[in-house]
């Protein structure tokens, strides 16, 4: 440390520096702070002007203030900035203290030149002036700041009674000192009011200073400026983690400012995309309170006591629905394993708002009519599956509309076939039968729907044949919350029923997009057969909106894979409603075939677990972690990289695009990559350009580029040598230049 204020100065500024240093800070007007200035621990609101080299440290201050340029100033809250305003500081150190005379705590302030020197020999200065000078210019004598008796060579700057710390009648503030500046033609006021103040020296100062008050005054500084940056953040949209913060405030003994600023801005956020991201925050809060005891975070959120502030969510009324979350939360708050179910519960009711956000995508749904099918006459719509090149997790909500999204896919045959369906056909019974199965009705099971009770379940996933029952609510055959029954219903528009079959001949969690391509087949074949013609980019977005009254979630890159043709990217814009654009990609000619050729699947034999990946995935997205932020931006602009090579038509570049695919989304879900797919992967890799796990990751199928062309038994025998592998297959895979197929076939009286 040094007693030199410029040297000081020097080593927290950065003068070779264009900008500002600002640190644990938020300052409304960035423009304002000259170059190689720094700014620490301060909340600056309004035009507070600071000039090249100075710094500012521990101040809360309201503009307009303007600080020149050589000057350090610290511990001033706002109260003290009128002092400020209007006067122009150069090479000046003024600071405010926390003082305890006598048990009794004060503030006092001090006042320096950036020149002066601490020094006991030498010619003394006081405010960069010579004493005599000072005199003159202030009123002030020898007498006043020395005792008589004090030798000369002893009346230095350290020992000189300068600084007010008691006034008789009023508490004492920065122009107790600043006045010394610019004395005013005030009768003297001034110096009187100093004069009869109870003053100390800096050297009778020191002992007498409050350090516990300071610091807990620059904790609460700190707080107070980082729950307005927070405000901002979360209001502004910005790409910066709250992670930091929340753990500061936990560990600090004071989550709950923090939690009461949470709640104001989700509140007043007209957007849910902000009211969601700012509801993680909350559950971040609450796991984080809980010290990782008390269970893990994923879980159900089913708890009847939070179904008050979730049905006000649900009913769009936002601001009660966070004070219905906020006074339940209150009740949960004792012990760890109340906290993370807590936690679950802000989670879920961030659920419903990404589930709201989503469904502004009902906005480019449209139906035209057609011609009413006979009874018994089958609708039949075919899909391929897909194959996801690049940019998968940008298409996921939130991402998709805070970031906006962008994801390269292909629709494909697997082993020739078109391997997910659905049927509808009306029937004369005012009932709904639904099958869910195999193509050959043998095999499948097999439900009938009589009443809308046995219709609530359909936003429970896994109850039998929830995804059906969502279609046809959402396809607006059958009102769930009508005061008419099911069969009334029915009958009243349609004269009767319907059957719906689903089938996927791919094993379940493939990756290759089954369930929401088989949600838009369904679609597809209940529009039709009640009477309706639906586009394909009408059914992207109505599989969005499917997907979230089953409350599965999932973006739209699988939709967009299987029921358009051949090679395409879709796009989504960083704005609401959410709306989906898919563009076509040209490849040179014959590069189809030669992708058919070079393209295999390999099933790994392992079950995916989207659900988890996708629950840790949108935690460290809300957390806005930065490697998550940074690889999310990577895989939108390397989207359009993908794009390139396509139109080049060059497999080896394909390659490079598949293998920073999969580090991307290992980067994004890590766990993603079981041992056992490494092991696969690692044995073909010198017969590939590339490789990646379809979809999320985590099993389901394996796709290469191969760099020989039809290698399917070559690569068996490559994996029969490996032992571990387990139960795989290889299938052959080829570009579906069809996407969506519909037809109408003739009655048929069995089911």
């Amino acid at each position: 440390m040094t007693n030199s204020a410029s040297e000081f100065l020097l080593s927290l500024t950065f003068p070779r520096t264009p900008g500002a240093q600002v640190v644990h800070s938020q300052v409304e007007e960035l423009q304002l702070l000259g170059a190689g200035s720094s700014v620490v621990n301060c909340l600056l609101e309004g035009a507070i002007q600071l000039g090249p080299g100075s710094v500012l440290q521990h101040c809360h201050l309201q503009g307009p203030i303007h600080i020149g340029t050589g000057c350090f100033v610290s511990g001033l809250d706002t109260a003290q900035s009128e002092a400020l305003h209007g006067l122009g500081l150069h090479d000046l150190v003024l600071q405010g203290h926390h003082v305890r005379l006598h048990g009794a705590p004060v503030r006092a302030f001090t006042l320096v030149g950036r020149l002066d020197s601490w020094e006991r020999q030498g010619t003394g200065t006081y405010l960069n002036m010579s004493w005599n000078e000072f005199f003159q210019k202030t009123g002030i004598r020898n007498w006043d700041l020395w005792n008589p008796d004090t030798p000369p060579t002893e009346r230095c700057l350290l020992s000189a009674r300068l600084f007010p710390v008691l006034h008789p009648s009023r508490a004492l503030g920065p122009r107790d000192m600043l006045w010394m500046l610019d004395p005013q033609e005030d009768g003297g006021e001034a110096l009187w009011a100093w004069r009869a103040s109870w003053r100390l020296s800096w050297e009778q100062l020191q002992p007498c200073l409050d350090r516990a008050a300071t610091l807990a005054s620059r904790r609460d500084l700190f707080f107070r400026q980082a729950l307005h940056k927070a405000r901002k953040v979360l209001e502004a949209r910005q790409d910066l983690s709250l992670r930091p913060l929340i753990r500061a405030a936990v560990r600090e003994g004071c989550p709950g400012l923090l939690l009461t600023t949470l709640d104001q801005v989700a509140a007043g956020a007209g957007d849910p995309g902000v009211a969601a991201r700012v509801l993680a925050c909350v559950a971040d809060v609450l796991g984080c309170m809980a010290e990782g005891q008390g269970g893990l975070r994923s879980g159900p959120a089913a708890n009847p006591e939070w179904a008050r502030p979730f049905s006000y969510l649900e009913s769009g009324d936002l601001a009660g629905g966070v004070k219905a979350l906020a006074q339940e939360r209150d009740k949960w708050l004792s012990r760890p394993v109340l906290l993370v179910r807590a936690a679950r519960h802000y989670e879920g009711a961030g659920q419903i708002l990404i589930r709201q956000a989503v469904m502004s995508a009902q906005h480019f749904v449209s139906t035209e009519p057609v011609g009413l099918p006979a009874p018994g006459q089958w609708v039949v719509a075919e899909c391929p599956a897909r194959v996801d090149f690049s940019g998968g997790w940008s298409d996921t909500p939130p991402l998709a509309y805070e970031l906006g999204g962008a994801v390269l896919g292909l629709a494909v045959r697997v082993d020739g076939r078109r391997p997910i369906g659905a049927r509808a056909r009306r029937i004369w019974e005012p009932e709904l039968w639904l099958a869910v199965g195999p193509r050959r009705d043998e095999m499948a099971m097999k439900i009938v729907c009589r009443s809308l009770e046995d219709m609530r379940d359909y936003c429970q996933p896994h109850a039998p044949g929830a995804l059906l029952k969502a279609a046809f609510i959402c396809a607006g055959i059958v009102q769930v919350r009508s005061k008419l029954s099911l069969s009334e219903q029915l009958l009243r528009t349609f004269g009767g029923g319907f059957e719906l079959h689903t089938w996927s001949e791919l094993p379940h969690g493939s990756g290759l997009g089954t369930s929401s391509i088989l949600a838009g087949t369904a679609l597809a074949a209940l529009q039709r057969a009640a009477g309706r013609k639906v586009s394909r980019e009408a059914l992207i977005h109505a599989v969005l909106h499917l997907e979230q009254v089953l409350t599965t979630g999932g973006g739209w890159q699988d939709q967009v894979g299987g029921l358009m043709p051949g090679i395409k990217v879709g796009r989504s814009r960083a704005q609401l409603p959410l709306k989906v654009e898919v563009e076509e990609i040209t490849v040179p000619e014959g590069f189809v075939q030669t992708l058919n050729d070079h393209l295999l699947l390999v099933y790994t034999g392992k079950t995916r677990l989207a659900r988890n990946l996708l629950q840790d995935v949108l935690r460290s997205w809300y957390a806005r972690l930065p490697a998550v932020v940074q690889n999310a931006h990577s895989l939108v602009r390397h989207t359009e990289e993908c794009v390139k090579a396509f139109h080049q038509g060059s497999l080896p570049l394909l390659g490079q695009c598949l293998t920073l695919y999969w580090e991307q989304k290992k980067r994004m879900a890590p766990g993603c990559e079981p041992l056992a797919v490494r092991r696969m992967m690692d044995v073909l890799a010198p017969h590939v350009y590339g490789q990646s796990l379809a979809g999320a990751g985590g099993g389901g199928f394996l796709y290469l580029l191969t760099k020989e062309p039809k290698q399917k038994e070559a690569l068996e025998a490559v994996l029969a040598k490996t032992e571990g592998l387990g139960n795989y297959s290889v299938h052959l895979v080829e570009v579906d230049t069809q996407g969506l197929s519909l037809q109408l076939l003739g009655s048929e009286n069995s089911t």
